[in-house]
């Protein structure tokens, strides 16, 4: 529940700081990292619950109920360690409006908190609402562009998605035993035929498929990135898409295991189609947003696909891609704002010869590349090996031409290293200053999560597999299939 109000609170407080607001902003946030460290510290690896808040909110079985097992707890320290990253590269920041910026960023991590959180199917829906809200109002108050449009395309299509969801939620309340609830395990002990399965996945489905994204519900993505601010880039790409992933995880497959079969073929194949879609349109990409755009898109792909195989490499390699793709992400948009900041453009033509002016940027920017390309010991390789295995397994083609996205990854993202850092400066880059401090920081925390993660994952994969195992047999149970 702290880990809810702490951020929001400390968003309000943000509000009303003035100058200090960033400050105030980074408080807060950290107080949520000091509680989820803490958290982490106590937490029993087991599959069960832990640290449950169990509040009767109004009328008939709507309850506020949140709680921890491993999987959440591993998006949690990914949300919880991102947004003070975030809020550090921003605090030089001379944006007008400023206090608001930091007062949404902050207050996002609340509503980013209670989505992971939640084990109640109306306050998964309520938070899921909420997280929208700030970065829209980021995206759309200091965008590139036309950031009102592609904002509201944005709004649209994923409010479009929410309501789908609610409509599937609430059919399955309306389906457990008298007295009525959206309590997790009510929920989750709902039969349906193959038809009600079907509708309610439908509704469930489409609001994790846009904010994902998946093909081919993916057209707000690329502009949004680009033209959002470098922080709402960092929120969006680096936390709230793994909302859907998540959602996949934690409500989709358990709610409606009965339509496994006819949702997790469509779920392989457009995750496969997107892996090798989001790269190719990558190395075709001059703005290095829109290339890390597509690039994500390639990425969170092969994750989607992983999780449809329902096999433990497919949703331990994905839970364990998910913290790794948000680091890298969320390092490659700040990358690219140091960039854009000092260069006045992120266009790979008009840039050239950084790597020579500031030598500390380009070593950091270097491990993020080789990260998202996924070489040994840096924290991609594990993740996108166990998700790559499940892929073949489940059917060897699908595996394969997922596997091309090893190659094209490295094309696009040293093509996009080279052009920018290396050879002989280009245009008007000729004083480029090394990293600020606060810079330096933000950008020593991803690389020393990217060493993490690439030598010791199977620490979160301990973390994460007794939750894992539980969810599986829970959905293979009700298929039949003998897990």
């Amino acid at each position: 529940m702290e880990l809810i109000l702490i951020p929001i609170i400390a968003g309000v407080l943000a509000a009303l700081a003035g100058k200090q607001s960033r400050w105030v902003a980074l408080a807060g946030s950290l107080v949520s990292l000091g509680i989820t460290l803490f958290w982490l510290a106590g937490f029993r690896y087991g599959a069960s619950f832990q640290y449950v808040f169990d509040k009767a909110w109004f009328s008939q079985g709507i309850h506020f109920r949140t709680g921890v097992d491993g999987i959440s707890m591993v998006l949690l320290l990914l949300t919880n360690i991102l947004v003070p990253v975030i809020l550090l590269s921003a605090l030089r920041n001379d944006k007008r409006n400023a206090a608001t910026l930091f007062a949404l960023i902050v207050g996002m991590q609340g509503a980013l908190n209670g989505v992971f959180l939640a084990l109640d199917g109306l306050m998964f829906y309520i938070f899921w609402e909420l997280a929208l809200i700030p970065v829209y109002f980021i995206c759309a108050l200091w965008g590139e562009g036309n950031a009102f449009r592609t904002t509201l395309k944005f709004f649209i299509y994923t409010f479009i998605g929410s309501l789908a969801m609610l409509a599937s939620l609430i059919f399955l309340y309306s389906r457990t035993p008298d007295p009525s609830s959206f309590g997790y395990e009510a929920l989750l002990a709902v039969n349906l035929n193959h038809t009600e399965a079907i509708w309610v996945g439908a509704g469930i489905l489409l609001a994790f498929a846009v904010k994902i994204p998946m093909l081919p519900l993916h057209s707000w993505q690329p502009d949004t990135y680009s033209e959002a601010p470098a922080q709402g880039s960092m929120l969006l790409s680096g936390i709230m898409l793994k909302m859907g992933l998540y959602g996949l995880i934690r409500w989709f497959f358990p709610l409606v295991p009965e339509a496994l079969n006819v949702f997790g073929p469509v779920l392989i194949a457009s995750g496969v189609i997107g892996v090798l879609y989001g790269a190719l349109i990558a190395i075709r990409q001059n703005d290095m947003k829109r290339l890390v755009a597509f690039s994500s898109l390639s990425h969170v792909g092969l994750i989607a696909a992983g999780i449809a195989t329902v096999s433990v490499e497919g949703m331990q390699g994905a839970v364990l891609q998910m913290f790794t793709h948000g680091v890298n992400v969320v390092g490659l948009f700040l990358a690219i704002e140091v960039i854009q900041s000092r260069a006045m453009t992120r266009n790979l033509d008009a840039l050239g010869g950084i790597a020579k002016q500031a030598p500390v940027f380009a070593v950091f920017f270097l491990l993020l590349v080789l990260g998202t390309t996924a070489v040994p010991f840096t924290n991609g390789f594990p993740g996108e090996l166990l998700l790559l295995k499940a892929t073949f397994g489940y059917k060897a083609v699908w595996g394969i031409l997922a596997g091309i996205t090893i190659i094209l990854c490295a094309v696009y993202m040293l093509r996009m290293y080279q052009f920018s850092m290396l050879g002989k400066p280009s245009g008007g880059i000729y004083l480029f200053p090394d990293l600020r401090w606060n810079e330096w920081m933000a950008f020593g925390i991803l690389a020393l999560l990217v060493l993490w993660t690439g030598l010791f994952p199977q620490y979160l994969l301990d973390l994460c597999g007794p939750a894992i195992q539980k969810t599986m047999k829970g959905i293979l149970d009700s298929t039949g299939v003998v897990s």
